[in-house]
């Protein structure tokens, strides 16, 4: 019986430490939030792009209000040139361009920072084995990333500011989606940066892989702009895709689940890499299960094409009657367009009618023949545009909505609606000078940035503790 009891007492005693092995401890995140945001802070690649994205910003925010200027100037004399004079156009996309730039080269540093250091020192081995899961170390690092990129954007949300105080307009919701495009995308590259921080074995290595991904997608999208097929398809991937639709004042719901699935990916990638003594097999063969699981949620990410047209001239959409007309014709609607993707005309027909179309209609289906000008067998076919809805059928070769929309109706046989008055845009023509901000952009902001940057490391004063049992 003795040794029964005791046999007993060992595996209950074994049980008991297998748990305790298995149950990691739990910490308090602000201790750990906190300690990111000091070192980011801290660290001299933050400050060092706030100081260098003030001149660029503020030299684009410049020229850009003096070419609106330009324009506004022949458009107070004509109503008709006002409505082609938009400030999200003229002033909001150019002046985020320059901070878009900045982002996209100098951003991964900030990022690789967070990670890069620690990696070096070997301080990373001893905060993996702090009571934190891995996941809450990499999303703290993520936090932290999210808070530098607000703090380099200061300079172009300033610019917003400034173009208000001079007496220009801005929509809320075209300026709030754009600068939500603009927090995906720095989110985005952040997260390249951590994910090249975790693979390399120092910082500049990681820089120069995530720059080899930054810099490469801008030859992707050049080199595969225009083309169809599998070409169009690797064209997307590039990360000045990103930008555009929001860039149109489009906020596509396909897009904004397929930049979180690239950030969630990369999370997860980061997390995976994150841990030292794990096997490279191991790593590699969860990897390729994250990577299949990115490409998966991608895939269906393509799927959703619900999006929602915040600009305020309605540059994506079609009137409102027509809109609601063309939201009732439920047969299938099947275009095929004999054009060459890289033709003028095409990009006319899927700025001006496709895509417009593809988010009015319940069911439209584009089929891009591909037709050469010069192919043999249809000579006349090129620059058709076939329209086939139910069991009717026109073709056109317009690409114009005031011929297509009419077209449609009566394939349809519904009465065109009547246009409504009052729909049109009216522009916002302003003469200004931005010539006096560029003292805030050379020279207040900057010595703002140096104080602040100063303000933080400088070094702590510690008080003077007296002995009052110490003789004098």
């Amino acid at each position: 019986m003795r040794r029964q009891d005791c046999r007993t007492d060992r595996w209950r005693i074994s049980s008991l430490r297998s748990r305790e092995a298995y149950v990691r401890p739990t910490a308090p995140i602000v201790p750990l939030l906190a300690k990111e945001l000091r070192e980011i802070s801290a660290g001299r690649a933050l400050w060092t792009m706030s100081l260098l994205v003030c001149p660029l910003v503020g030299y684009s925010f410049v020229q850009a209000v003096a070419l609106y200027s330009e324009s506004s100037a022949a458009a107070l004399q004509s109503p008709v040139l006002a409505r082609s004079l938009s400030p999200l156009d003229g002033i909001l996309v150019p002046t985020f361009g320059s901070f878009y730039v900045a982002v996209t080269l100098l951003f991964p540093f900030v990022a690789i920072r967070v990670l890069g250091q620690e990696k070096e020192t070997g301080a990373l081995r001893l905060l993996i084995q702090l009571p934190y899961r891995r996941s809450t170390l990499v999303l703290a690092k993520l936090c932290a990333v999210l808070t530098g990129w607000l703090l380099v954007s200061i300079p172009a949300l300033s610019a917003l500011a400034l173009w208000i105080i001079l007496g220009g307009h801005l929509a809320a919701p075209e300026t709030l989606n754009l600068l939500f495009g603009h927090l995906l995308y720095g989110l985005l590259v952040g997260g390249i940066g951590l994910f090249a921080a975790t693979i390399s074995d120092n910082s500049a290595t990681a820089a120069i892989v995530a720059l080899a991904v930054t810099i490469g997608s801008w030859v992707l999208d050049f080199t595969l702009a225009g083309r169809s097929g599998w070409s169009a398809w690797f064209a997307q991937l590039s990360l000045t895709q990103t930008l555009r639709p929001f860039e149109e004042g489009l906020l596509s719901a396909g897009l904004v689940l397929g930049i979180a699935t690239v950030i969630a990916g990369l999370t997860a990638l980061t997390i995976i890499w994150l841990l030292p003594g794990s096997h490279r097999r191991t790593k590699f063969a969860r990897s390729l299960v994250c990577l299949l699981m990115i490409v998966l949620a991608l895939g269906a990410a393509t799927q959703v094409r619900k999006s929602v047209d915040v600009s305020e001239d309605r540059r994506n959409s079609f009137s409102a009657a027509d809109e609601r007309l063309l939201a009732t014709l439920r047969l299938p609607l099947v275009i095929t367009v004999n054009l060459a993707p890289e033709d003028p005309r095409y990009i006319d027909l899927r700025r001006n009618v496709l895509a417009k179309l593809e988010r009015a209609m319940p069911d439209v289906a584009i089929v891009l023949a591909g037709a050469r000008q010069n192919a043999p067998g249809s000579p006349g076919a090129y620059g058709q545009i076939k329209y086939i809805y139910g069991n009717r059928s026109d073709v056109s070769r317009s690409t114009s909505p005031r011929e297509i929309l009419p077209l449609l109706y009566a394939l349809a046989g519904a009465q065109p609606p009547a246009p409504g008055a009052g729909e049109e845009y009216p522009g916002y023509p302003l003469v200004a000078s931005a010539d006096p901000t560029l003292l805030w952009f050379f020279v207040g902001l900057p010595l703002l940035i140096a104080l602040a940057w100063w303000w933080i490391r400088r070094p702590a004063i510690r008080p003077r503790f007296v002995d009052k049992g110490a003789k004098s």
